[in-house]
């Protein structure tokens, strides 16, 4: 890859008015965590999808926490990649107003990105599917509010299922199920709407590490370039926006690692 590649990348973010990051999987490989779709991923095996399956999982939860424990459960040993650390880095300068991911594993956080929005729910918060609402959990995921509200936290749940167990509910002793948006359940309302919204305001969107075939998160991008704003797309894989990107490159190590050296 040419550096100058990467010099006009940095300067079409210097440029925008309002850059706006969408993430996929493909960003948290670079931490140790397998991405469904790529040559590698978990959609390669057998049962990959009974992991996220609704109503799998309110027949026998335990196979969901079974499979989770070493991809979800142990994100406290992952650590944030360049690309993390870099748009967090993106945001404290002001060049990056909001990050839209489809990821689940927090690492964006962690990488010191404050304006996230998790489109496909998140493991925050840990609800009783009998005495509590996925949307309250939502809502207590948006207000940063999670423990106070009543739910288990993330660090919590991890712990027990690191065990080899299952969280329970302390009223009913209903097994929790994880805040995450599972097959067959609906995208969290309020984070889609804003998503949608950072999208069309959005003049340059960042697509990172994602394929752009599950929606609603594959039509984000065509909202901005409907308000005549660009793309720049960064994934190994072909997506389906690619004719439409003003950048197009493969490789998210090296052209963050290019980031990082011009904020220098």
């Amino acid at each position: 890859m040419a550096v100058d590649e990467v010099q006009k990348l940095w300067e079409l973010i210097n440029a925008s008015r309002y850059c706006v990051a969408l993430s996929g999987a493909g960003v948290s490989t670079l931490s140790g965590i397998r991405d469904f779709r790529g040559k590698n991923g978990l959609y390669k095996e057998m049962d990959a999808e009974k992991i996220f399956d609704v109503d799998y999982f309110f027949r026998d939860p335990s196979f969901y926490y079974s499979h989770a424990k070493n991809f979800i459960y142990d994100l406290e040993e992952k650590q944030a990649s360049v690309v993390h650390t870099v748009l967090g880095k993106l945001e404290a300068r002001g060049l990056l107003k909001a990050l839209v991911t489809q990821n689940i594993d927090l690492l964006h956080s962690k990488g010191g990105s404050k304006q996230v929005i998790e489109i496909h729910g998140s493991p925050q918060a840990h609800y009783c599917p009998r005495c509590q609402s996925a949307a309250a959990a939502e809502e207590a995921i948006l207000a940063r509010e999670v423990k106070e509200r009543g739910f288990m936290v993330f660090e919590e749940a991890a712990a027990v299922v690191r065990r080899d167990e299952m969280p329970r509910c302390e009223k009913c002793g209903a097994v929790l199920k994880p805040a995450i948006t599972f097959f067959g359940e609906s995208l969290p309302v309020h984070a889609l709407s804003a998503a949608e919204k950072e999208a069309g305001r959005a003049d340059l969107m960042l697509v990172l590490g994602t394929s752009l075939t599950v929606y609603p998160a594959a039509g984000l991008p065509g909202l901005t370039l409907k308000k005549g704003g660009k793309l720049v797309i960064v994934n190994e894989q072909d997506t389906p926006m690619d004719r439409y990107a003003a950048l197009r490159f493969t490789d998210l190590g090296e052209v963050f690692r290019g980031l990082e050296k011009l904020m220098a």
